[in-house]
């Protein structure tokens, strides 16, 4: 995606336009069986690439003349299926690399992470979760030229001839990482990742575990485009809990997470923010909710003298307010929040193996409630608090509901 203007191509289709049932397929590390020739379309418009990867299966996508170095090359490792891209005259091909080999060296490797049985994914225990850094055995390859390295079919390797051959040709679209020769990293790095792939999976276990009590937890995580930040462990993520009455809690996943950058045990910040809502959401990725959580959730990451007060009590705080409703704006375009508000619905805190954190409900205030809050400190607040508690409102979050002032 770094080049500017390209196309951006979507999964496979038969002749009716209906997508194939398997998009990945094509990056299985075998033949395929394809009796129709396919369309690709484009999602998105712009400049064409001689290598693309295809919607959400990654189909390698090769102009004809990227498909003959292949063939040329090495005959004996690829199927190249003939495909019609929309609006383009010009050939192209499926790239199918028809051989998968067991080759990752874990040891070389700077990170390599293996689906567990407590994951819930049983078809996937004892493949690869993640791999970064990746090192290949070459005395596993024998004359093999181009393949799927087993249990990460991510990978597309290529030998070091191919690859010259496809920059000899000036081919767009293409990166390549080399991956056999010294390991990246030394061996004390190596061994801080390890420590620090424990502590990670430690925390996710717990946190996820006391998640699962306060209702039905989606699998899919949220994590933004742009990642890092000053959350703890530099990973900022986002889930999503569906509970009674049709009611969504959004939380935080990731404020206490141990600091990365020094290895050892923790809860990081020691809480995590909780917004619940009974409004319907529709794709909650893009929600005002998940944005009002987001916005909420830096600022406490930014500032350590926000955190330690919300940590220990009430505390009220502005956030700017695109994409957010209307009637929560206030006429700076900024909406207002409570923090920190005790809820029957919710515990106050959950224990993670380094400590207790605190789940800090974020409770979104209509502007004439924020006004209120200003003009009356503490006993405003006790008073809204009193009142939401009143009207059965509690900590829920609503954009459409009539200010309790």
């Amino acid at each position: 995606m770094s080049l500017q203007g390209r196309w951006l191509l979507g999964d496979p289709t038969d002749s009716q336009g209906q997508e194939v049932d398997d998009p990945w397929q094509f990056k299985a590390g075998c033949p395929v069986q394809i009796e129709t020739r396919l369309k690709i379309p484009i999602d998105h418009p712009g400049s064409p690439l001689d290598y693309s990867l295809a919607g959400v299966g990654n189909t390698p996508i090769v102009h004809k003349r990227v498909a003959n170095i292949f063939a040329e090359l090495a005959p004996d490792d690829v199927q190249l299926l003939p495909v019609d891209v929309d609006g383009q005259s010009e050939p192209y091909c499926i790239l199918v690399a028809t051989r998968l080999i067991r080759c990752i060296d874990d040891n070389a490797s700077e990170e390599v992470r293996y689906w567990k049985p407590e994951d819930g994914r049983s078809e996937k225990v004892g493949k690869y979760r993640g791999v970064s850094g990746m090192r290949i055995d070459p005395t596993k390859i024998g004359g093999t030229k181009v393949f799927r390295t087993w249990g990460w079919t991510i990978a597309l390797i290529v030998s070091e001839d191919v690859k010259d051959a496809l920059e000899r040709a000036r081919v767009i679209g293409a990166k390549f990482e080399e991956v056999t020769g010294p390991s990246a990293i030394s061996p004390e790095e190596r061994d801080r990742n390890r420590k620090l792939l424990a502590l990670r999976d430690e925390t996710d276990v717990a946190r996820e575990a006391f998640w699962r009590t306060l209702g039905k937890l989606d699998d899919e995580v949220i994590i933004p485009i742009v990642v890092g930040g000053n959350w703890p462990a530099r990973r900022q993520v986002w889930r999503v809990i569906h509970r009674p009455e049709g009611r969504t809690l959004l939380v935080t996943d990731g404020l206490s997470d141990f600091f990365v950058d020094r290895a050892e045990p923790s809860v990081g910040f020691g809480l995590e923010l909780a917004l619940e809502t009974d409004e319907p959401l529709g794709d909650v990725e893009k929600s005002w909710p998940l944005l009002l959580l987001e916005r909420v959730g830096n600022e406490l990451a930014e500032h350590e003298s926000v955190r330690e007060k919300v940590k220990v009590g009430f505390l009220s705080m502005e956030v700017a307010g695109q994409g957010v409703p209307e009637p929560l704006l206030t006429k700076e375009g900024r909406v207002g929040v409570l923090l920190g508000m005790e809820s029957s619905m919710l515990p106050r805190r959950f224990t993670m193996p380094a400590g207790e954190v605190r789940l800090v409900t974020v409770k979104v205030l209509m502007p004439a409630e924020l006004a209120y809050l200003l003009d009356h400190g503490k006993r405003g607040r006790d008073e809204l608090v009193r009142r939401f508690a009143q009207e059965g409102q509690e900590h829920l979050s609503r954009a459409w509901r009539q200010a309790v002032v």
